[in-house]
C-alpha cells in the first residue's frame, strides 16, 4: 500500500477546516497509509524583515528536511499546475517505479525554504489564484483523494 505523507507548517485554527481534513484523511484510509506532520510555525514580528523571514523559513526547512522522504512534492506558487488526472498519474507512477512514499509539503504563509523546494521531484502549484493559506491543506487532501479515485476508476471524480 502506498504511503502518503503531508508535512505542513502551522496548525488549522478553524473547526470546519479541521473537519474537512479529517473527512478526507478518513477516506484516504481505503487507498493508502496516510501520515500528517504538523510543524510549529516560527513566530515573527508584526512587520518581519526579509532577513527575519528567511531565517524562519530556514529553521522550518530543517524540520521539514528531517521528515521528507520518498518522492517529495513541495507546494510552491512557482510550481507546475497539473490537472487532477495528471496528479493521479504522477502518484500512480511513483508506485510503479517502486517509490513507496510520496511526501507533499505545505510551508508557512511565507512559503518554503529554497533548500526544501530543491528537494522536490515536482514543485506543484494549485492555481494562479490566491487562496487562504489554511484552505490549501483541505484542497490538497481533496486532490490526493481524487487522485486515488481516478486511479481506481471510482465514481467520485466524474
Amino acid at each position: 500500500m502506498m504511503n502518503i505523507e503531508l508535512i505542513v507548517v502551522g496548525k488549522l485554527k478553524e473547526d470546519y477546516l479541521r473537519a474537512a481534513c479529517a473527512e478526507y484523511i478518513k477516506r484516504l484510509g481505503r487507498y493508502c497509509t496516510f501520515t500528517l506532520h504538523e510543524l510549529d510555525e516560527c513566530r515573527l514580528s508584526d512587520s518581519p524583515s526579509e532577513k527575519e523571514i528567511a531565517a524562519a523559513l530556514k529553521k522550518e526547512g530543517e524540520q521539514i528536511r528531517r521528515l521528507a522522504k520518498g518522492m517529495v512534492i513541495p507546494m510552491c506558487i512557482e510550481g507546475k499546475q497539473l490537472t487532477s488526472p495528471e496528479l493521479a498519474e504522477k502518484i500512480a507512477s511513483a508506485g510503479v517505479d517502486g517509490i513507496s512514499t510520496v511526501t507533499f509539503i505545505i510551508g508557512s504563509s511565507f512559503g518554503l525554504d529554497p533548500e526544501v523546494k530543491s528537494m522536490g521531484e515536482l514543485k506543484l502549484s494549485m492555481s494562479k489564484m490566491t487562496f487562504p493559506h489554511q484552505l490549501a491543506r483541505v484542497m490538497l487532501l481533496e486532490q490526493i483523494y481524487r487522485s486515488f479515485q481516478i486511479s481506481t476508476g471510482g465514481k467520485y471524480h466524474k
